[in-house]
Protein backbone atom coordinates (compact mmCIF):
# COMPACT_ATOMS: atom_id res chain seq x y z
CA UNK A 1 0.00 0.00 0.00
CA UNK A 2 1.23 3.22 -0.85
CA UNK A 3 1.62 5.88 1.81
CA UNK A 4 -0.24 9.12 1.96
CA UNK A 5 3.22 11.20 0.37
CA UNK A 6 3.14 9.23 -1.98
CA UNK A 7 -0.19 9.14 -3.46
CA UNK A 8 -0.15 11.89 -5.19
CA UNK A 9 3.76 11.24 -7.00
CA UNK A 10 3.58 11.05 -11.13
CA UNK A 11 3.81 7.10 -11.09
CA UNK A 12 6.74 8.19 -14.14
CA UNK A 13 9.43 10.75 -14.63
CA UNK A 14 7.82 13.54 -16.51
CA UNK A 15 4.20 12.64 -15.97
CA UNK A 16 1.88 15.40 -15.03
CA UNK A 17 1.30 15.71 -10.94
CA UNK A 18 -2.02 13.96 -10.33
CA UNK A 19 -4.67 15.51 -9.48
CA UNK A 20 -5.58 16.46 -6.25
CA UNK A 21 -9.90 16.29 -6.79
CA UNK A 22 -11.98 15.21 -10.04
CA UNK A 23 -12.37 18.54 -12.23
CA UNK A 24 -15.84 20.17 -11.00
CA UNK A 25 -17.53 19.73 -14.18
CA UNK A 26 -21.29 19.08 -15.06
CA UNK A 27 -21.93 15.55 -16.73
CA UNK A 28 -25.29 14.71 -16.62
CA UNK A 29 -25.08 12.62 -19.24
CA UNK A 30 -22.22 10.65 -21.05
CA UNK A 31 -23.29 10.16 -24.79
CA UNK A 32 -21.80 6.96 -26.56
CA UNK A 33 -21.32 7.49 -30.59
CA UNK A 34 -19.39 4.70 -32.69
CA UNK A 35 -16.56 6.14 -34.08
CA UNK A 36 -16.23 3.56 -36.94
CA UNK A 37 -19.70 4.74 -38.38
CA UNK A 38 -18.69 7.76 -40.71
CA UNK A 39 -22.07 8.86 -40.65
CA UNK A 40 -22.36 9.23 -36.75
CA UNK A 41 -18.75 10.93 -36.72
CA UNK A 42 -19.96 13.42 -39.44
CA UNK A 43 -22.64 14.51 -36.42
CA UNK A 44 -19.94 14.91 -33.89
CA UNK A 45 -19.75 18.69 -33.94
CA UNK A 46 -23.33 19.55 -33.43
CA UNK A 47 -24.02 17.01 -30.87
CA UNK A 48 -21.00 18.21 -28.64
CA UNK A 49 -23.08 21.05 -28.53
CA UNK A 50 -26.01 19.11 -26.79
CA UNK A 51 -24.16 16.80 -24.36
CA UNK A 52 -22.48 17.52 -21.36
CA UNK A 53 -20.15 14.43 -22.25
CA UNK A 54 -19.16 12.88 -25.85
CA UNK A 55 -17.74 9.21 -25.67
CA UNK A 56 -16.35 7.38 -28.40
CA UNK A 57 -16.87 3.63 -27.67
CA UNK A 58 -14.56 0.79 -28.72
CA UNK A 59 -15.96 -1.78 -26.64
CA UNK A 60 -19.45 -3.48 -26.67
CA UNK A 61 -21.35 -2.95 -30.16
CA UNK A 62 -18.55 -2.22 -31.95
CA UNK A 63 -17.63 -5.41 -34.25
CA UNK A 64 -14.48 -7.25 -33.77
CA UNK A 65 -13.35 -6.76 -37.37
CA UNK A 66 -14.45 -2.88 -36.53
CA UNK A 67 -11.82 -2.37 -33.76
CA UNK A 68 -9.53 -0.33 -35.28
CA UNK A 69 -11.61 1.39 -37.39
CA UNK A 70 -13.36 2.59 -34.48
CA UNK A 71 -10.24 3.24 -32.68
CA UNK A 72 -8.91 5.66 -35.97
CA UNK A 73 -12.42 7.11 -36.20
CA UNK A 74 -12.08 8.29 -31.93
CA UNK A 75 -8.51 9.75 -33.27
CA UNK A 76 -9.77 11.30 -36.10
CA UNK A 77 -12.93 13.09 -34.49
CA UNK A 78 -10.37 14.33 -31.57
CA UNK A 79 -8.16 16.02 -33.56
CA UNK A 80 -10.76 17.70 -36.00
CA UNK A 81 -13.35 18.93 -33.33
CA UNK A 82 -13.76 22.09 -31.36
CA UNK A 83 -15.36 20.69 -27.51
CA UNK A 84 -15.72 23.81 -26.18
CA UNK A 85 -17.01 22.91 -22.69
CA UNK A 86 -17.93 19.07 -23.82
CA UNK A 87 -15.93 16.29 -21.86
CA UNK A 88 -14.28 13.77 -24.41
CA UNK A 89 -13.83 10.23 -23.32
CA UNK A 90 -13.56 6.87 -24.78
CA UNK A 91 -14.38 3.66 -23.48
CA UNK A 92 -11.06 1.35 -24.30
CA UNK A 93 -12.06 -2.38 -24.23
CA UNK A 94 -11.21 -4.96 -21.51
CA UNK A 95 -7.92 -5.38 -20.20
CA UNK A 96 -8.05 -8.98 -21.38
CA UNK A 97 -8.86 -7.81 -24.75
CA UNK A 98 -6.22 -8.32 -27.94
CA UNK A 99 -7.41 -4.68 -28.67
CA UNK A 100 -6.65 -2.61 -25.39
CA UNK A 101 -3.01 -2.42 -25.52
CA UNK A 102 -3.48 -0.54 -28.57
CA UNK A 103 -6.33 1.52 -27.77
CA UNK A 104 -4.11 3.10 -24.92
CA UNK A 105 -1.21 3.51 -26.63
CA UNK A 106 -2.43 4.82 -29.81
CA UNK A 107 -4.81 7.20 -28.34
CA UNK A 108 -2.37 8.98 -25.78
CA UNK A 109 0.25 9.46 -28.13
CA UNK A 110 -2.39 11.25 -30.32
CA UNK A 111 -4.56 13.22 -28.32
CA UNK A 112 -3.92 12.59 -24.94
CA UNK A 113 -3.96 16.43 -23.94
CA UNK A 114 -7.49 16.59 -25.52
CA UNK A 115 -8.76 13.43 -23.73
CA UNK A 116 -10.32 13.76 -20.38
CA UNK A 117 -11.01 10.42 -19.32
CA UNK A 118 -10.72 6.85 -20.18
CA UNK A 119 -13.59 4.62 -19.27
CA UNK A 120 -12.42 1.12 -18.65
CA UNK A 121 -14.76 -1.81 -18.79
CA UNK A 122 -15.11 -4.97 -16.24
CA UNK A 123 -13.17 -3.20 -13.68
CA UNK A 124 -12.63 -6.54 -10.71
CA UNK A 125 -10.40 -5.15 -8.12
CA UNK A 126 -7.66 -1.99 -8.10
CA UNK A 127 -5.25 -3.87 -9.40
CA UNK A 128 -6.94 -3.12 -12.77
CA UNK A 129 -6.72 0.37 -12.07
CA UNK A 130 -3.30 0.27 -10.69
CA UNK A 131 -2.30 -1.50 -14.59
CA UNK A 132 -3.83 1.56 -16.38
CA UNK A 133 -2.81 4.03 -14.03
CA UNK A 134 1.27 3.21 -14.15
CA UNK A 135 0.92 2.70 -18.09
CA UNK A 136 -1.36 5.64 -18.50
CA UNK A 137 1.55 7.87 -16.39
CA UNK A 138 4.72 6.28 -19.00
CA UNK A 139 2.38 7.19 -21.72
CA UNK A 140 1.78 10.88 -20.34
CA UNK A 141 5.46 11.08 -19.92
CA UNK A 142 6.71 10.15 -23.07
CA UNK A 143 4.09 12.18 -25.41
CA UNK A 144 4.73 15.36 -23.02
CA UNK A 145 0.65 14.87 -22.09
CA UNK A 146 -0.03 18.35 -19.61
CA UNK A 147 -2.65 16.92 -17.82
CA UNK A 148 -3.54 13.62 -16.14
CA UNK A 149 -6.19 11.61 -18.04
CA UNK A 150 -8.93 10.37 -15.76
CA UNK A 151 -9.77 6.63 -14.81
CA UNK A 152 -13.34 5.69 -14.68
CA UNK A 153 -14.57 2.35 -14.00
CA UNK A 154 -17.49 -0.08 -14.94
CA UNK A 155 -19.04 -1.64 -12.55
CA UNK A 156 -20.18 -5.07 -14.16
CA UNK A 157 -18.88 -7.56 -12.38
CA UNK A 158 -19.55 -9.76 -9.00
CA UNK A 159 -16.15 -9.60 -7.64
CA UNK A 160 -15.84 -5.83 -8.91
CA UNK A 161 -18.85 -5.13 -6.75
CA UNK A 162 -17.33 -7.17 -3.92
CA UNK A 163 -14.04 -4.56 -4.01
CA UNK A 164 -15.87 -1.16 -4.68
CA UNK A 165 -13.84 0.27 -2.14
CA UNK A 166 -10.73 -0.37 -3.10
CA UNK A 167 -11.55 0.23 -6.81
CA UNK A 168 -12.63 3.91 -5.63
CA UNK A 169 -9.51 4.47 -3.84
CA UNK A 170 -7.07 3.03 -6.17
CA UNK A 171 -5.59 6.35 -7.72
CA UNK A 172 -5.87 9.61 -7.82
CA UNK A 173 -7.00 9.25 -11.33
CA UNK A 174 -9.99 7.94 -10.52
CA UNK A 175 -13.12 9.92 -11.58
CA UNK A 176 -15.91 7.85 -10.93
CA UNK A 177 -17.85 4.82 -11.41
CA UNK A 178 -20.86 3.76 -13.77
CA UNK A 179 -23.18 1.02 -13.53
CA UNK A 180 -23.39 -1.53 -16.03
CA UNK A 181 -26.58 -3.50 -15.29
CA UNK A 182 -26.18 -6.17 -18.06
CA UNK A 183 -22.75 -7.82 -17.67
CA UNK A 184 -23.67 -7.35 -14.13
CA UNK A 185 -26.46 -9.40 -14.31
CA UNK A 186 -24.71 -12.13 -16.58
CA UNK A 187 -21.85 -12.50 -13.36
CA UNK A 188 -24.30 -12.43 -10.64
CA UNK A 189 -26.46 -15.28 -12.73
CA UNK A 190 -29.58 -12.35 -12.66
CA UNK A 191 -32.35 -14.36 -14.75
CA UNK A 192 -32.91 -11.31 -16.66
CA UNK A 193 -32.01 -10.33 -20.34
CA UNK A 194 -33.09 -6.68 -20.21
CA UNK A 195 -30.45 -3.95 -20.43
CA UNK A 196 -30.75 -1.62 -16.88
CA UNK A 197 -34.82 -0.98 -15.67
CA UNK A 198 -37.05 -3.54 -13.75
CA UNK A 199 -38.32 -6.46 -14.02
CA UNK A 200 -41.90 -7.28 -13.53
CA UNK A 201 -41.71 -10.50 -12.19
CA UNK A 202 -39.10 -8.77 -9.46
CA UNK A 203 -42.29 -8.03 -6.93
CA UNK A 204 -43.46 -8.05 -3.89
CA UNK A 205 -47.50 -8.86 -2.82
CA UNK A 206 -49.56 -7.45 -0.24
CA UNK A 207 -50.73 -9.55 2.57
CA UNK A 208 -53.54 -11.95 1.81
CA UNK A 209 -56.67 -10.46 2.92
CA UNK A 210 -60.65 -10.49 1.22
CA UNK A 211 -60.28 -9.42 -1.86
CA UNK A 212 -57.26 -9.06 -4.90
CA UNK A 213 -53.85 -9.14 -3.71
CA UNK A 214 -51.99 -5.74 -4.70
CA UNK A 215 -48.01 -6.37 -6.58
CA UNK A 216 -45.44 -3.69 -6.67
CA UNK A 217 -42.34 -3.95 -8.78
CA UNK A 218 -39.34 -3.22 -7.03
CA UNK A 219 -36.14 -2.03 -8.53
CA UNK A 220 -33.24 -4.63 -9.35
CA UNK A 221 -30.63 -2.65 -9.20
CA UNK A 222 -31.79 -0.31 -5.46
CA UNK A 223 -28.93 -2.25 -3.66
CA UNK A 224 -26.00 -2.28 -6.33
CA UNK A 225 -26.44 2.05 -6.99
CA UNK A 226 -26.60 2.52 -3.33
CA UNK A 227 -23.59 0.61 -2.28
CA UNK A 228 -21.49 1.97 -5.74
CA UNK A 229 -23.28 5.91 -4.40
CA UNK A 230 -21.50 5.28 -1.31
CA UNK A 231 -18.40 3.91 -1.73
CA UNK A 232 -17.55 6.73 -4.56
CA UNK A 233 -19.00 9.71 -2.43
CA UNK A 234 -16.51 8.69 0.51
CA UNK A 235 -14.11 8.72 -1.98
CA UNK A 236 -14.66 11.84 -3.32
CA UNK A 237 -15.46 10.55 -7.06
CA UNK A 238 -19.12 10.55 -9.05
CA UNK A 239 -21.32 7.30 -9.30
CA UNK A 240 -22.82 7.22 -12.46
CA UNK A 241 -26.49 5.04 -13.70
CA UNK A 242 -25.40 3.13 -16.76
CA UNK A 243 -27.34 2.00 -19.91
CA UNK A 244 -31.53 1.55 -20.20
CA UNK A 245 -31.33 -0.20 -22.99
CA UNK A 246 -35.40 0.34 -24.00
CA UNK A 247 -35.08 2.97 -26.13
CA UNK A 248 -38.90 2.10 -27.29
CA UNK A 249 -39.62 2.85 -23.20
CA UNK A 250 -39.01 6.53 -22.37
CA UNK A 251 -41.02 6.71 -19.50
CA UNK A 252 -39.03 3.59 -18.02
CA UNK A 253 -35.80 5.26 -18.77
CA UNK A 254 -36.74 8.30 -17.29
CA UNK A 255 -38.05 6.49 -13.72
CA UNK A 256 -34.94 4.50 -13.73
CA UNK A 257 -32.73 7.54 -14.47
CA UNK A 258 -34.84 9.64 -11.46
CA UNK A 259 -34.07 6.79 -8.88
CA UNK A 260 -30.57 6.83 -9.67
CA UNK A 261 -30.45 10.45 -9.43
CA UNK A 262 -32.16 10.57 -6.16
CA UNK A 263 -30.49 7.91 -4.22
CA UNK A 264 -27.08 10.26 -5.41
CA UNK A 265 -25.55 9.77 -8.96
CA UNK A 266 -24.64 12.51 -11.27
CA UNK A 267 -25.57 10.82 -14.20
CA UNK A 268 -26.63 8.07 -16.91
CA UNK A 269 -25.10 6.74 -19.95
CA UNK A 270 -27.55 8.00 -23.13
CA UNK A 271 -27.17 5.44 -26.29
CA UNK A 272 -29.59 7.26 -28.23
CA UNK A 273 -30.39 10.58 -29.23
CA UNK A 274 -33.67 10.46 -27.50
CA UNK A 275 -32.14 9.72 -23.95
CA UNK A 276 -29.77 12.86 -24.19
CA UNK A 277 -33.29 15.31 -22.88
CA UNK A 278 -34.45 12.63 -20.56
CA UNK A 279 -30.98 12.78 -18.99
CA UNK A 280 -31.07 16.39 -19.18
CA UNK A 281 -33.88 16.88 -17.38
CA UNK A 282 -33.68 14.17 -14.51
CA UNK A 283 -30.19 15.29 -13.57
CA UNK A 284 -31.12 18.84 -13.15
CA UNK A 285 -32.63 19.80 -9.90
CA UNK A 286 -36.33 20.96 -10.13
CA UNK A 287 -37.23 24.38 -10.02
CA UNK A 288 -39.27 24.51 -7.21
CA UNK A 289 -37.08 22.47 -5.13
CA UNK A 290 -33.90 24.93 -6.27
CA UNK A 291 -36.51 28.00 -5.30
CA UNK A 292 -37.03 26.32 -2.22
CA UNK A 293 -32.83 25.28 -1.31
CA UNK A 294 -32.67 28.84 -1.98
CA UNK A 295 -34.74 30.00 0.58
CA UNK A 296 -33.10 27.40 3.44
CA UNK A 297 -29.86 29.20 2.61
CA UNK A 298 -30.95 32.12 2.73
CA UNK A 299 -33.18 31.81 6.15
CA UNK A 300 -29.64 30.25 7.72
CA UNK A 301 -26.71 32.10 5.86
CA UNK A 302 -23.99 29.93 8.19
CA UNK A 303 -26.01 26.70 8.06
CA UNK A 304 -26.79 26.94 12.42
CA UNK A 305 -29.48 27.02 14.24
CA UNK A 306 -33.17 26.16 13.17
CA UNK A 307 -35.94 28.13 11.34
CA UNK A 308 -39.09 27.09 10.57
CA UNK A 309 -40.24 27.89 6.49
CA UNK A 310 -43.76 26.88 5.29
CA UNK A 311 -44.24 24.87 8.70
CA UNK A 312 -41.32 22.11 8.08
CA UNK A 313 -38.42 22.91 10.32
CA UNK A 314 -35.04 23.33 8.94
CA UNK A 315 -31.94 22.92 10.32
CA UNK A 316 -28.14 22.18 9.89
CA UNK A 317 -28.93 18.99 8.05
CA UNK A 318 -31.41 20.37 5.45
CA UNK A 319 -29.02 23.26 5.13
CA UNK A 320 -26.47 21.03 3.99
CA UNK A 321 -29.16 19.14 1.84
CA UNK A 322 -30.40 22.26 0.34
CA UNK A 323 -26.53 23.24 -0.75
CA UNK A 324 -26.49 20.19 -2.17
CA UNK A 325 -29.41 21.29 -4.79
CA UNK A 326 -28.41 24.52 -5.13
CA UNK A 327 -24.30 24.41 -6.16
CA UNK A 328 -25.63 21.35 -8.68
CA UNK A 329 -28.37 24.26 -9.87
CA UNK A 330 -26.16 26.93 -10.20
CA UNK A 331 -23.74 24.56 -12.54
CA UNK A 332 -26.63 23.76 -14.47
CA UNK A 333 -27.22 27.41 -15.10
CA UNK A 334 -23.63 27.96 -16.05
CA UNK A 335 -24.31 25.59 -19.23
CA UNK A 336 -27.63 26.08 -19.39
CA UNK A 337 -29.02 29.67 -19.71
CA UNK A 338 -33.08 28.57 -19.48
CA UNK A 339 -32.78 26.79 -16.79
CA UNK A 340 -30.80 29.59 -15.21
CA UNK A 341 -33.77 31.51 -16.04
CA UNK A 342 -35.85 29.00 -14.31
CA UNK A 343 -34.25 28.27 -11.34
CA UNK A 344 -33.39 32.35 -10.79
CA UNK A 345 -29.80 32.14 -11.09
CA UNK A 346 -27.49 34.28 -13.40
CA UNK A 347 -24.91 31.86 -15.37
CA UNK A 348 -22.02 32.12 -13.92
Amino acid sequence: MKTYRDFYRPLAIGAPEPMRAPPAKLERMIHFFPPHNEKMRAKVPEMAKQVDVLLGNLEDAIPADAKEAARAGFIEVARNTDFGDTGLWTRINCLNSPWVLDDITEIVSAVGDKLDVMMLPKVEGEWDIHYLDQLLAQLEARHQVKKPIMIHAILETAQGVNNLDAIVQASPRMHGISLGPADLAASRAMKTTRVGGGHPDYAVLSDPGEGTRTSAQQDLWHYTVSRMVDACCAAGIKAFYGPFGDFSDPAACEQQFRNAFLQGCAGAWSLHPSQIEIAKRVFSPDPAEVKFALRILEAMPDGSGAVMLDGKMQDDATWKQAKVIVDLARAVAARDPELAVEYGLTAA
